[in-house]
């Protein structure tokens, strides 16, 4: 099976003005996947997806640009080729601190709700 993000199920983080879509996902009929998430993120320069948490297992992807990256009380940066692990209940989030759209695929198990 072959899923384009447009044919995937849009996200609105509340306080963010990034935009996300779940290409893979189980709200997403055209790939309806029961263990894993596959979530395609696009922050906006100087853009913030504020910490939080959940029960999931996460890797960021980061396929363009480059921020900053929060997690376990830590800040790294980040940039195109990095994989980030967050552990489950990990408080992370990102912010683009470059001039183009930082795009980032996140994989998530089980998927978030």
């Amino acid at each position: 099976m072959i899923v384009t993000v447009q044919e995937g199920v849009p996200i609105v983080y509340p306080g963010c003005y990034g935009a996300a879509v779940r290409v893979v996902h189980p709200v997403n009929p055209n790939a309806p996947a029961k263990s894993l998430g596959l979530v395609m993120f696009y922050l906006p320069p100087h853009a913030i997806l504020q910490p939080g948490s959940h029960e999931t297992e996460e890797t960021y992807i980061i396929l363009e640009g480059k921020g900053t990256m929060t997690f376990a009380n830590y800040k790294r940066d980040v940039k195109k080729g990095d994989f980030v692990y967050l552990p489950p209940w990990c408080l992370h989030g990102i912010e683009n601190t470059g001039t183009e759209t930082l795009v980032v695929l996140i994989a998530t198990s089980p998927p978030n709700p």
